[in-house]
């Protein structure tokens, strides 16, 4: 632009300062208020209102702070950085502290013109964290201008929040019962994919063909998949739901500058074909390239980030070449999952109750067979609903008898398996959850008296409640009290509502006056599941002693996390998946347990001839896969399901010839061993499969020393969360707040604000609720991104931290402001942590940055704050090392000194700061070609997207604030010199 005011410039107009934006023109100036964040901006017409140049004045000599003021300031000074100058513009308007190893994916996604990108790390590491990275990255750089989420409408709200809260990313909803709502508020023509640029879509819904269409023809310009591997089809036996999810997800690949992220946890599943189909969307030539040799691997690499576990829990390391550990990251994921499987044995009545129910299905199979092949699947899915729900609950039993079954309506024997599959096992390529918690039913009609023995069953099932004939019940009861007098808080999984609820009723009151119980199934709505367990987490206080008991079916078992207020696993029914198992110790074995070792107790029946070889053929064989790869690997579907199948084929055909020995001594039980043996050798082959793809993709294309950089450049500029969390402390000390540290040693706390400024109290109204601030109500300051209303989040972009940073920052600027000050402009401390006078200098940089990507260039100016020292006269000045001028924050006052020895030595340091201009001018633009050389790291693999990057640093600098330490009369050996 031609205007007289030069982007990144100062200007002074309406009374105050501002910065000058690159959006401005010579008639028109676009300005941010100095030290402000992008919704102050303001349009000014130099033609009708005053604009002129300014100065940052130098503080006031008279204005003398204490030994922590320059800490305070320099925070508060960072805390309102929402435009940093490194080459991840995102990072400082999150509101999550990214680990160094959750960066590896944002930098390998950086390097590519289009994203296009795997990540398959293993559970609980974070995978939505990384994926959130690049997708605010890609928006907030320009690269990209809309962002779809597909995933289950189990975890549309989940992932609603987690960008809400993490990213501040507003995502509209998608799903079957709000797209009317959606559609309602549109013009004529117009696609709610255009009126909405990001959008949290329900794969299942978007899928079918009648709202693909339109989804692809307006689809936004970055994509992510969830659980990614359930959208992809292996062959022509796929069912025809992943066929249409993987139609969908081609369409949306073959535009070949849309950015696509697919986030899985198990990416091969022991099905090659499925693999190849994934990759292939990510680079058509990874769906036929041989990945066993070095050149495609070397392919594969850029697109495809594969850690478990052992990989990320220590990062950054001697051991990873660093020169020194103080960028070091030790990852706290609970050190051992801690398992115990515990039995029980049927009472006579519920297993004179089993044996009629056994006996009536062998008879209704047998008949049957005799029918037709259609009637003979419909009668073994109805076998298997009955002896499920029977080993699961007598409640559970009752409903399944006086239900009809789901497969009676099936027209072929094909429809039956599709319809009764999903109902009556755990295996099923459904990346959804919903409805599955049903107890089936087991009426298929088409035998006279069939409806008058199962009502005769259902009835003698239900006389069967409660912890006396329930034995299974009763030894539930036994160990829960045995995991809460531990101090544990479980969650107890069953397969079907009905279970879950009458658990959920017998153990209420039966485990203690301080104990909670709550159930949480398919019956209620994603949200109303996150509301009732964020409910049982309040029921249960601050009470050291209280405990909470959480009853779920496996609707919570995928994507939800609940390791902030549970720590221990009860499988109250065996999943004949084992992966389900794993999936439901995942919702709190991931990182952020506090538990260093997360306890799993397995309920099974040592008498009901299924609980017993299903454990030990599925369960404990994965435990051990676990075990000794350090990840989970998929059991092979089919022979897993040759397994279960045999299992119940043994106890039909035990029924029938009226054997009623030993449940393990008859020859037709071999059967089951036989099967159990191939599916070892499959499984195992798969586990060794699955370890060399582990180490032959092992994520390399990033070294950790690149990592390491650039942590440190935005550790640098940013701080850490231990940072926000001293400020605030402190701060709200120094205003007259009173904090109260909450038990446990967790580091958060609640703070009564009454008496703090009521400057400060304004602030804070809007961020917290005006009702909380004006009535005086304690505010919680908690360590997660994610709180209630009236509660604070202690992360850097949380509306109550920004407001109380602004209030020190502005503060600390206006020497007239009433009330306390905590931080202060200069300051003379006497300490033995010097042996000569040195000079602290706290100063702030602008730059105006030159960013091109595929969608344009953008022009922006950035700030970043830094910390310079020197010892003697500014005129004769012998500048300190980087870390010796950050040792001196930590620096105490030793000694007191004369207030106007202090203005007067203060004085002189201020006059001669002039002197020390070349240098405050040289480093900004050491700094500023350390900056643009991140961004060409950041960038190298994307030669187009470096070419015109610039970053120059805008003059002169701005000293906030300077503080001279003077040696205490004995000072301490080894203080800065």
């Amino acid at each position: 632009m031609t205007t007289p005011f030069s982007a990144g410039s100062l200007v002074t107009a309406r009374g105050r300062d501002w910065v000058v934006l690159p959006e401005s023109a010579p008639d028109l100036l676009v300005l941010r208020p100095l030290g402000g964040a992008d919704d102050d901006i303001a349009a000014v017409f130099p033609s009708f209102e005053t604009v002129s140049s300014a100065q940052f004045a130098h503080p006031s000599p008279a204005d003398l702070g204490d030994a922590e003021a320059a800490g305070l300031l320099r925070s508060a000074l960072r805390i309102g950085f929402r435009s940093g100058a490194g080459p991840f513009r995102s990072l400082a308007g999150i509101a999550v502290e990214p680990r160094a190893y959750q960066l590896v994916p944002l930098m390998m996604a950086l390097r590519q013109r289009t994203v296009r990108m795997l990540i398959s790390d293993d559970v609980g590491i974070g995978k939505t964290v990384e994926a959130g990275l690049i997708a605010s990255e890609l928006l907030a750089q320009g690269s990209a201008s809309g962002l779809a989420v597909l995933c289950s409408p189990a975890l549309a709200e989940q992932w609603q929040a987690e960008l809400r809260t993490k990213f501040g990313i507003d995502a509209e909803l998608v799903l079957a019962s709000t797209v009317s709502r959606l559609e309602r508020g549109l013009d004529l023509g117009q696609s709610l994919f255009d009126k909405h640029p990001h959008v949290i879509v329900s794969t299942d819904f978007i899928k079918s063909t009648r709202h693909r269409d339109d989804f692809v023809r307006h689809c936004p310009d970055l994509v992510i998949v969830d659980e990614a591997h359930t959208c992809v089809a292996a062959d022509d036996n796929t069912s025809s739901q992943n066929q249409l999810r993987f139609e969908l997800l081609q369409r949306v690949a073959a535009d070949p500058e849309r950015h696509l992220l697919l986030v899985t946890a198990t990416p091969h599943s022991g099905k090659e074909s499925a693999f190849r189909n994934l990759l292939g969307l990510v680079k058509p030539e990874l769906a036929t390239v041989d990945l066993g040799s070095d050149a495609g691997r070397r392919m594969l690499a850029p697109y495809f980030v594969h850690r478990k576990r052992a990989d990320v829990r220590q990062y950054l390391t001697r051991e990873d070449g660093l020169a020194d550990d103080s960028l070091a990251e030790e990852t706290s994921f609970p050190a051992d999952r801690h398992f115990k499987d515990e039995t029980y044995r049927l009472s006579p009545a519920y297993r004179a109750l089993l044996d009629d129910a056994i006996a009536y299905a062998s008879e209704r199979v047998s008949a049957a067979d005799k029918q037709g092949r259609r009637e003979a699947r419909i009668a073994w899915w109805s076998a298997i609903a009955l002896l499920r729900s029977l080993v699961s609950s007598p409640r559970a039993a009752a409903q399944t008898l006086r239900t009809r079954s789901a497969t009676a309506t099936a027209d072929t024997a094909e429809e039956a398996d599709r319809l009764g599959a999903p109902l009556t096992s755990d295996f099923s390529d459904s990346d959804a959850l919903e409805g599955l918690d049903v107890a089936p039913g087991a009426e298929t009609g088409g035998v006279a008296d069939a409806g008058a023995r199962l009502a005769e069953l259902a009835d003698q099932a239900a006389q069967l409640e409660g912890p006396t004939d329930d034995r299974k019940l009763a030894a539930l009861v036994t160990h829960l009290k045995a995991l809460l007098k531990e101090g544990y808080h479980p969650i107890v999984f069953c397969r079907y509502i009905p279970t879950a609820e009458y658990v959920a009723e017998h153990l209420d009151g039966k485990l203690g006056k301080k104990t909670v119980v709550q159930a949480v199934t398919g019956t209620l709505s994603p949200q109303q599941r996150i509301q009732r367990i964020e409910e049982l987490a309040e029921a249960a206080g601050d009470d050291p002693a209280a405990r909470r008991v959480l009853i779920a079916t496996d609707c919570l078992s995928e994507g939800v996390n609940l390791q902030h207020h549970f720590d221990a696993v009860v499988h109250y029914d065996l999943a004949w998946n084992p992966t389900r198992h794993d999936q439901r110790e995942g919702r709190v074995d991931r990182y952020g347990q506090k538990r260093n070792v997360v306890r799993v107790i397995t309920l099974y029946g040592s008498d009901n001839g299924i609980d017993g070889k299903v454990l030990d053929v599925l369960i404990k064989k994965h435990r051990q896969i676990r075990k000794d790869l350090g990840i989970s690997v998929s059991v092979p579907d089919a022979a897993s399901s040759g397994v279960t199948d045999a299992i119940v084929e043994w106890l039909l055909l035990r029924g029938r010839d009226g054997e009623q020995g030993s449940l393990f001594d008859v020859d037709e039980y071999k059967a089951i061993d036989k099967k159990a043996a191939a599916l070892a050798a499959d499984w195992q082959s798969a586990a060794e499969r699955e370890k060399t793809s582990r180490s032959r993709f092992a994520q390399h294309s990033i070294r950790p020393e690149e990592v390491a950089r650039e942590v440190a450049a935005v550790r640098d500029t940013l701080g850490r969360a231990a940072e926000v969390r001293g400020f605030v402390r402190q701060s709200l000390r120094a205003l007259d707040g009173v904090l109260r540290d909450d038990p446990g040693g967790s580091g958060d706390f609640t703070a009564e604000l009454s008496g703090t400024p009521a400057g400060l109290r304004d602030g804070l109204a809007p961020a917290l609720g005006g009702d909380v601030v004006e009535l005086g109500r304690p505010v919680p300051f908690r360590s997660t991104a994610a709180v209630a209303r009236g509660e604070a989040a202690l992360v850097r972009t949380d509306p109550a931290v920004v407001a109380l940073a602004g209030y020190v920052l502005n503060a600390a600027l206006d020497e007239k402001a009433a009330g306390p000050r905590p931080a202060r402009r200069c300051g003379v401390i006497r300490t033995r942590a010097v042996t000569g006078r040195t000079t602290l200098l706290l100063v702030r940089y602008r730059f105006h940055l030159t960013l091109p990507s595929r969608a344009g260039v953008r022009q922006l100016v950035a700030e970043d704050a830094r910390l310079l020292a020197f010892a003697g006269a500014p005129n004769n000045a012998t500048w300190l090392p980087t870390e010796d001028a950050l040792r001196l924050l930590d620096a105490t006052a030793d000694e007191n000194t004369d207030r106007d020895f202090g203005e007067r030595t203060m004085s002189r340091i201020l006059d001669g700061l002039p002197a020390a201009t070349d240098h405050l001018e040289a480093y900004g633009e050491e700094l500023a070609a350390e900056l643009l050389a991140s961004h060409r790291r950041v960038r190298s693999a994307a030669g187009e997207i470096v070419r015109g990057l610039t970053v120059t640093a805008q003059k002169p600098a701005d000293i906030l604030g300077a503080y001279v330490y003077l040696p205490a009369s004995t000072p301490a050996a080894g203080g800065v010199a």
